[in-house]
C-alpha cells in the first residue's frame, strides 16, 4: 500500500482563551513589534499513514485526529491535503 503524509494543524477554538498566546504578544509588543495584534498558539504533526489512496489517508488522519490529536472541546483542527511518500 503507499504511503502518504498528511499534516495535521491543531488550534484553540476561537471562544477558547489562549493565554500563552496573549503572553507572546505582549513579548512581541515589548520588544518594539507593535504592530502584532493577536497570535493564537497551535500543536502540528505529520503522520504518515498506509492507504490504498489520498481519500483513504484523509479520512484515517482525520479519524486519528478528533480521536487523540486534538481534543475537541476546546480544539479544532485542519488537514492539509495527503501527499505521496517519494
Amino acid at each position: 500500500m503507499p504511503l502518504f503524509t498528511v499534516r495535521v494543524f491543531v488550534t484553540l477554538k476561537p471562544s477558547v482563551f489562549d493565554p500563552q498566546g496573549r503572553t507572546i504578544v505582549e513579548s512581541l509588543h515589548s520588544l518594539g513589534y507593535a504592530g502584532v495584534a493577536h497570535v493564537r498558539q497551535g500543536k502540528y504533526f505529520e503522520v504518515q499513514v498506509e492507504a490504498a489512496d489520498a481519500s483513504a489517508a484523509e479520512a484515517l488522519v482525520r479519524d486519528v485526529s478528533g480521536t487523540l490529536l486534538a481534543n475537541p472541546v476546546i480544539e479544532s483542527f485542519r488537514l492539509e491535503s495527503p501527499a505521496p511518500v517519494a
